[in-house]
């Protein structure tokens, strides 16, 4: 299922040349203070610059975003809904081989529990109203929900292939990433009931991320190397586009903060591509490192942390320098993958895919604060709640 060779074909080398071939081969030896190499790759590969977005109609129901020039202004520090307020802070793990989410104490970095659900658990997902984490059991084809309140688990839902699961801006659908199936599934928020499946011209649908409008998103096909572009009201594919770059296998999604670009992280090609999700033109290549998987923004939307799985290392990226600025190192070793930013902004914490453990990582220094035992294989680990209004799914991301 995944590719062993990577090549750039004739179309890639006359777009990319000699100078991308350098970045990827810098970035995979850079040491934890060699930030210069990785500053160029992204010059390389510009963002638009930051400017206030035009006024535009969005989706019918979804929240005014409070601020044009940062669609993630909810998401800072204290700023958590009264309907979560009352939430233990929990840090919820799937263990993709172990079939259990381990539940840790971000306080004390302690496993306080370690809950039995379906097989192969992929992703924890915040529901769009906040009241429940939704446990993706993907190959068990059922949805696990946890009350957050409680960390009480219920009766699972039957849903095929749950890959990931996001939800449309509005709250008005929940989308079933289904990744095998090779569809996107539209259900119903609450009872999980299917309402429309959309058939994608591509393999291995996982990760997404919506337009400032929530007018369309952007989905990511792993096993095709291949992006997409859907109409949220009319939960159909209006783009479609093959990466540059053959052998490429992309993962997270996600805008930044002036809604302008989309980044797309690709564990093949070792990197970040960044589009233009407006026109959806082919995307530039940013090298960060080797395996790069997850992306995550602070709680002052000013830095973007990429989880580099295959070398055990977190990239750094600035907004508004536009440029990679550091790269944080695990001691050790280790596989970094998923997760999410605490909800003081001050941890990182990220799942060890093939570690079977868990990371906490400073979001100022770098420095590796705990490294927790956990199952087999853990993946979309959940850290809840956070700050925000509304969630869109995968992991967390909240607006």
């Amino acid at each position: 299922m995944t590719p062993t060779t990577t090549s750039l074909t004739a179309r890639t080398a006359a777009l990319l040349g000699g100078v991308l071939l350098s970045l990827l081969a810098g970035c995979g030896s850079g040491g934890a203070g060699d930030d210069t190499t990785e500053a160029r790759g992204t010059r390389t590969a510009a963002a638009p610059a930051r400017t206030e977005q035009a006024a535009v109609a969005a989706l019918e129901g979804m929240p005014p975003v409070l601020d044009p020039r940062d669609i993630y202004a909810a998401n800072r520090p204290g700023m958590l809904s009264p309907t979560v307020r009352g939430y233990p802070s929990r840090v919820y793990v799937p263990n993709t081989n172990s079939n259990t989410v381990t539940v840790i104490d971000p306080e004390t970095y302690r496993v306080i529990t370690t809950i039995p659900v379906g097989v192969q658990p992929q992703h924890v997902v915040p529901s769009w109203d906040l009241k429940t984490l939704w446990v993706n059991n993907n190959r068990g084809h059922t949805l696990t929900p946890i009350d957050p309140a409680t960390g009480v688990a219920g009766k699972p839902v039957e849903v095929h292939d749950p890959y990931n699961l996001y939800f449309t801006p509005n709250g008005k659908y929940a989308i079933v990433m289904a990744s095998l199936d090779r569809e996107l599934v539209f259900l119903d928020p609450h009872t999980m009931e299917r309402k429309k499946a959309t058939p994608v011209p591509c393999y291995g649908v996982n990760h997404a991320d919506f337009s400032p409008d929530g007018r369309y998103f952007v989905v990511s096909c792993e096993f095709s190397a291949q992006l997409l572009k859907v109409d949220t009201e009319k939960m159909e594919v209006i783009g479609r586009q093959k990466l540059p770059l053959e052998g490429a296998m992309p993962q997270d999604v996600k805008l930044s903060p002036d809604g302008r670009t989309f980044y797309i992280a690709d564990m093949m090609a070792h990197g970040v591509w960044v589009l233009d999700g407006e026109r959806f033109t082919e995307p530039a290549l940013m090298p960060t490192g080797k395996g790069a998987h997850g992306l995550y923004v602070n709680r002052d939307s000013s830095e973007m942390f990429i989880s580099n799985r295959g070398e055990g290392s977190i990239s750094v990226f600035d907004f508004e320098q536009n440029r990679l600025t550091k790269k944080w190192w695990l001691p050790d070793g280790g596989s970094p993958d998923m997760g999410g930013v605490s909800s003081d902004g001050k941890v990182l914490w990220l799942s060890g895919r093939y570690h079977s453990e868990v990371y906490a990582i400073d979001t100022r220094t770098g420095e590796q604060l705990a490294r927790i035992p956990v199952g087999s294989g853990p993946h979309g680990l959940a850290v809840y709640p956070q700050p925000g209004r509304y969630s869109l799914g995968h992991t967390g991301v909240f607006r």
